[in-house]
Parts: structure tokens; sequence; C-alpha cells
């Protein structure tokens, strides 16, 4: 089983993780998706989000954008971030799951290739 968030305002991949207005959370076997809910964000605070979605069993998250700070939190768990996403969240999920949706690699995953950034 995967667990995959998608920050969302309401049923659409919203630009701002931290800032996102919902998770639409998205249970997934054998690549389909079983089981969805919505939660509201718990509120954006510095490093609270990769943990309280770490809690929650998350592997992925998928979001238009997010910070360097919040990437690294979540790489040092082991949660695949994807950037870069647009539409619809479920549309996304289910794209993630089918291998279509990659990131976009707009962020840097580690500081010693910020030069190599394409930012």
């Amino acid at each position: 089983m995967i667990k995959i968030a998608v920050a969302s305002e309401n049923e659409m991949v919203t630009e701002h993780f931290g800032h996102c207005l919902n998770f639409n959370i998205y249970d997934a076997e054998y690549d389909q998706i079983v089981k969805s809910e919505s939660m509201p964000n718990p509120g954006h605070r510095p490093g609270f989000l990769p943990n309280f979605l770490n809690d929650m069993g998350v592997n992925v998250v998928i979001s238009g954008g997010m910070g360097g700070g919040a990437i690294e939190i979540f790489n040092e768990k082991g949660i695949e971030v994807i950037v870069g996403a647009t539409g619809d969240a479920k549309t996304a999920a289910e794209e993630y799951l089918q291998g279509i949706l990659k990131s976009s690699g707009s962020v840097c995953q580690e500081h010693q290739h910020h030069d190599k950034c394409g930012k």
C-alpha cells in the first residue's frame, strides 16, 4: 500500500504547499486508488507539516511548489516529493501511480548543487 498526499485547494493541486487549504490523501494498492479522504491543513509552521504527514504514513507528497526546508525534511524521512504538479488532485495522484507525473526538479535536493538548480 502507498499513501499519497496532494496539497490542494479543494480538488485542485495548489501552488503553495504550506499554505494549501487541504490535503487530499489517497491510499493506493497495485497502482489503483482504493481510498481517498480530504483533511484541512492543520496549520503552517516551519517543519510541522512534513512531520505531520510522516506520522500519517504518507509515502509521497505532490504539490505545485514547496520550499527547500520542507523538501529536506521529507527527504530525511524517505518521503518522495513531486513538485510542479497542476490540475486535478486525484488525476495527479493517478498520473504519479502510472509513472507519468514526474517532479519538475525546480527545487534542489542538496545545497552543494545550488548552482545547477535551474532557478
